[in-house]
């Protein structure tokens, strides 16, 4: 009952014709009316055929439609499949990246920890020392001047470097300059005479050609800058030289085009590392620079 319940309207009425047409062929054949029993069933036999060939025509669709869907299925399981690979290794291709950025940043904070430790081993401070965005330049600053001995040091660029470095000046018998045109040179001076360094450093707030009272610089140490009248300009670059010593050396810090420049511009240098040159003047700078 409840499959009968379950057919569609045309499959009862189809099912109603086939029964009817039973019963006629039954009828007409008790009845001795085999002509037209005949032509009943003939008639029973062509409608069956034509639904069991319209039965497979909608089979035959069916299953087309289905492959057709499977195939679809199959191109967007595919494409899902290639998404989700990229991305995978895209996000392992970052994490990777990520990873090795983290592991970089790790060993600078231990350099730089190292290196303000090693610091503080060096220098024993007479007040609060200002934050130093770098310790581990310091640490080759205060290297040069304590193997180097400098009698005079030029910094361009002053702050916490200036402090760090009068303290190993003091430690040499030397002077220190620094140029600073930040605005930090009121609180440099301040740093400086708190920590009792101010007969050993002098900060001046002027142009580069307010240092052409300087002689002998034994150390100089030059930050970034490339303007036009700046250190690493060829004027300044001729200036700075003629204030340097006969044996010298320069620290180009924060300016890493500027090594070549130096190199190309100016006689007398070598390379000593990535931010470091030697000077050493010429015979033909010496006989100029002799009074006559």
């Amino acid at each position: 009952m409840r499959r009968l319940r379950n057919l569609t309207r045309r499959q009862v009425v189809s099912a109603s014709g086939a029964c009817v047409l039973c019963v006629a062929v039954a009828a007409a054949a008790l009845t001795g009316n085999v002509g037209l029993a005949l032509t009943l069933l003939a008639v029973f036999f062509t409608i069956l055929f034509a639904g069991l060939l319209l039965l497979a025509r909608r089979l035959s669709g069916l299953q087309r439609l289905q492959r057709r869907q499977q195939a679809d299925a199959r191109t967007v399981l595919d494409q899902a499949q290639r998404r989700m690979l990229g991305a995978l290794e895209e996000l392992l291709l970052h994490s990777g990246d990520r990873h090795q950025e983290v592991v970089d940043r790790a060993e600078a904070q231990t350099r730089d920890i190292e290196a303000v430790v090693q610091l503080f081993q060096r220098v024993t401070p007479r007040a609060p020392m200002p934050p130093s965005g770098g310790a581990a330049p310091l640490l080759d600053l205060l290297h040069l001047i304590r193997t180097r001995r400098p009698r005079l040091v030029l910094e361009l660029g002053g702050g916490a470097s200036t402090v760090w470095m009068a303290y190993a000046v003091e430690e040499v018998g030397g002077r220190l300059v620094s140029l600073d045109n930040s605005g930090r040179a009121e609180l440099t001076r301040a740093s400086l005479a708190a920590h009792q360094l101010a007969e050993v450093a002098e900060v001046r707030e002027a142009p580069l050609e307010a240092l052409a009272d300087l002689d002998d610089v034994g150390l100089l140490v030059v930050g970034g800058g490339d303007a036009p009248t700046g250190p690493h300009a060829p004027a300044g670059m001729r200036l700075l030289t003629s204030l340097l010593a006969d044996v010298a050396t320069i620290s180009l810090r924060g300016a890493p085009d500027a090594m070549a420049r130096w190199l190309e511009t100016t006689e007398g240098l070598t390379r000593e590392g990535e931010a470091q040159l030697s000077y050493r003047r010429g015979v033909r700078e010496l006989s100029n620079r002799t009074p006559a």
